[in-house]
């Protein structure tokens, strides 16, 4: 074997020195080979993805932007210049006939929205900061199974538990009246799982044991240590229910039967009902409508640095 791999590997030559085999040499491309260009392939994506965008934007943007054309108009040019066509300027007169009409019926109904999304978002976003605190920082018997518990409220419509809840609420001698919308808001199943996962990535635990160490109580250590680290949290949480409850509106149908009560999307709905019998309501629900959106618009846009924090955070978590 040693023979046979000396002669492999190495030949003598003719005055007896052994000469080392070279190996062959490397075939050499004429040229070397071409990058393929990017530079318009990066330029197209980039185009395709951004043109893709612009639908987007215009296909969400062209309901609103119609509404602002229509709500400059009276009934004559809702009829006679439909679309985006211009018409006599008359957005001022309609809002004063809309907080005008039917003894200031509108104004009631926008009020008792935002008593019904901010007074009950308030307290139902503090509960569900609460209960996802309590998840993630204390150890008790049967935890994972009363969270998973919760977590089915999700899956579950609002829609299915409305006509439950009106039982109930009939039973408490609730129904027609402010509560009968606010105590059912209080409960956020999405809430208290965004809470937990803020809770988990917001406030370390060293920090509150260095708070109890200092003799401080539970309650305090809540109020004063980790609400204030989640903020990002309630910011966040607060316009998903704030949004939630400024838009419901089979609640309010099961529940409510006094107009003074309504809020101002079944409001909306209810003029939108009787147009046959009153066109004159054309311009005022449309003009209603751009107004019931302005609360929502304005809490997003003054609010955006927080909530966009706080879901990037979440989303890291």
């Amino acid at each position: 074997m040693s023979t046979l791999t000396a002669d492999k590997t190495a030949h003598p030559a003719p005055g007896g020195t052994p000469r080392r085999r070279h190996p062959h040499p490397r075939r050499r491309h004429p040229h070397p080979p071409r990058r393929p260009r990017t530079g318009g392939r990066i330029l197209a994506s980039k185009a395709a993805v951004n043109g893709l965008l612009a639908l987007i934007a215009l296909y969400t943007l062209m309901p609103l932007t119609w509404l602002l054309f229509a709500a400059t108009k009276n009934n004559a040019d809702l009829f006679g210049k439909p679309g985006f066509t211009l018409g006599d300027f008359n957005l001022f007169a309609n809002l004063g006939d809309l907080f005008t009409y039917n003894d200031g019926i509108f104004g009631r109904w926008l009020l008792n929205s935002f008593v019904y999304s901010v007074l009950g978002s308030l307290a139902s976003t503090l509960l569900s900061l609460g209960a996802g605190y309590a998840f993630d920082k204390y150890d008790f018997r049967g935890k994972e199974k009363l969270y998973g518990f919760i977590l089915l409220g999700l899956l579950v419509p609002a829609t299915v538990i409305s006509l439950p809840m009106y039982l109930l609420a009939s039973k408490a001698g609730i129904v027609n009246s402010y509560w009968a919308i606010l105590i059912p808001g209080l409960v956020s199943p999405f809430g208290v799982y965004l809470s937990r996962i803020f809770s988990e990535g917001y406030v370390p635990g060293e920090t509150l044991e260095a708070a109890r160490m200092d003799g401080a109580g539970e309650l305090r250590i809540f109020g004063s240590v980790a609400l204030p680290m989640l903020a990002p949290a309630f910011v966040t949480v607060f316009l998903f229910s704030f949004t939630g409850s400024w838009n419901s509106f089979f609640l309010p149908l099961v529940m409510l039967n006094d107009h003074e009560l309504y809020p101002v999307g079944l409001g909306l709905f209810n003029w939108n009902a009787t147009l046959t019998q009153y066109p004159e309501q054309y311009a005022l629900l449309i003009t209603g409508s751009l107004v019931s959106v302005l609360p929502l618009a304005v809490a997003f846009l003054c609010l955006q640095r927080f909530w966009r924090s706080g879901l990037t955070a979440g989303a890291v978590k």
